[in-house]
């Protein structure tokens, strides 16, 4: 099975991102499923129905959030999609879910886990004891897993990576949206990255144009931050996974340029 993940997804350049180049990869990879963090997607802050839609129609096959995820109201709509998740560590009650078994065409089963880490982070459940949970109800013959550790933290990151490792097929940082260059496949088979980095404006602080950052840090007062538009990159990574066993057999990250500039969302439609 080949696995392709697309690194945290900032607004319409992010999006316009994934709709130049995901062609690229499915031609270059020729991946069997799609899984993409969208919790920046909409004005890069949150998601909505519409947007979940557009991305699907993208090619894109399950969308994972993260912190941002219910910055927009219409996030609580999407909670009934069977591949839309939000972090499984969240509190009891919260809507939706943070696991999700995406069957192949050919019928092979990929499971992907969200988590959320705990460190400089809002609070949440334990991401580690959340995952010995969920790792419980996936059947002992199906052992693909994707796991998207969405945390601020190196550290915990890491942390997860070797506590998961040989228990799941990828686990694969998101949060930071700065790419990191540890890309490997840990001693008992599994795949791990620290982040994939962000799909969207790389000429930027984090996503957002650089001067609203600088004044919202340089003085303290409150600062619509607004997504940027240049330097537009896709930041990602692509696993091999063996079936029988679930280990990863071949791994690489990947940032491509989308080309020219493209609209920001302070610009008409998010």
């Amino acid at each position: 099975m080949r696995v392709l993940f697309i690194g945290d997804i900032v607004g319409r350049p992010g999006r316009t991102a994934v709709r130049r180049i995901l062609p690229e990869l499915r031609e270059r990879f020729h991946p069997d499923v799609v899984v993409a963090n969208a919790e920046n997607a909409a004005g890069g802050f949150g998601l909505t129905r519409k947007i979940a839609d557009e991305l699907a129609g993208l090619g894109v096959h399950v969308l994972t959030t993260g912190n941002h995820v219910w910055d927009k109201r219409d996030a609580l709509n999407l909670m009934d999609e069977p591949f839309v998740l939000r972090p499984a560590n969240y509190a009891p009650g919260v809507p939706g879910k943070g696991i999700c078994r995406f069957r192949l065409r050919d019928g092979r089963p990929l499971w992907v886990i969200n988590l959320q880490g705990k460190i400089l982070m809002p609070p949440v459940d334990c991401p580690f004891r959340a995952a010995d949970h969920l790792l419980d109800e996936i059947p002992e013959e199906e052992r693909c897993v994707l796991v998207d550790m969405h945390a601020e933290a190196t550290s915990e990151k890491r942390a997860m990576g070797h506590y998961l490792d040989g228990r799941v097929s990828v686990v694969v940082g998101t949060h930071t949206h700065v790419p990191t260059a540890d890309d490997e496949i840990l001693p008992q088979g599994t795949a791990y990255l620290t982040d994939a980095g962000m799909t969207g404006p790389y000429d930027s602080v984090i996503g957002m144009v650089v001067e609203d950052s600088l004044e919202r840090m340089l003085t303290g007062m409150p600062r619509i931050l607004n997504v940027a538009k240049r330097g537009v990159a896709l930041g990602g990574c692509h696993a091999d996974v063996d079936d029988a066993t679930g280990r990863c057999t071949a791994f690489e990250r990947f940032l491509l340029k989308a080309g020219d500039e493209v609209v920001s969302d302070n610009e008409g439609d998010p």
